[in-house]
């Protein structure tokens, strides 16, 4: 049975802060007036709830909401850029795998043309995980390790909800 999802909102300085409660944790948004900034997951619910006025982060949450409900595959919502044009291509990579489908870290090197370590460190280093799915990056050995929540439990939450969520038709692999 899934949590109520609840949030809150505060601003400090230009960047803005949202945490949500959700089945696999708390999760903190930052924004600034135009792009999401971060999203981390923790593992305890923070309890909080109250009107959101920063519309990043309402529209952030709002996806967010979506997803976690089954309702929502993917997000549109404006992420700040990586530093690097290798960053950028990794991220897009990563963003083009499939809801309810993984890749390994070398599949993902293949198809951006970069080397699967790299791969990894830009799971690692995702600044928006959920929403850029490196949940769906797997080792060629399974999804041993995630770096967001309660790390492979985590991984294996969010993957195994995907797959839930699916159409009976597009499940493909053994529960």
């Amino acid at each position: 049975m899934a949590r109520q999802v609840r949030h809150y909102c505060a601003m400090a300085g230009p960047i803005a802060t949202a945490r949500i409660d959700t089945p696999i944790g708390l999760v903190t948004l930052s924004a600034d007036d135009q792009w999401l900034t971060r999203l981390r997951i923790h593992l305890e619910p923070s309890g909080a709830s109250d009107a959101l006025r920063h519309p990043v982060l309402a529209n952030a949450m709002m996806q967010l909401r979506d997803w976690f409900d089954g309702s929502r595959t993917d997000f549109d919502l404006p992420l700040e850029k990586p530093d690097t044009a290798e960053g950028q291509n990794l991220r897009t990579g990563i963003a083009a795998i499939p809801y309810g489908e993984t890749r390994t870290y070398g599949a993902v090197a293949a198809e951006t043309g970069s080397v699967a370590r790299a791969v990894g460190q830009a799971c690692k280093t995702n600044a928006f995980p959920i929403i850029i799915p490196c949940h769906r990056v797997t080792s060629a050995s399974g999804p041993a390790y995630y770096s967001a929540g309660d790390g492979a439990r985590t991984k294996g939450w969010l993957i195994d909800f995907e797959h839930a969520h699916l159409a009976t038709d597009q499940r493909t692999r053994l529960l």
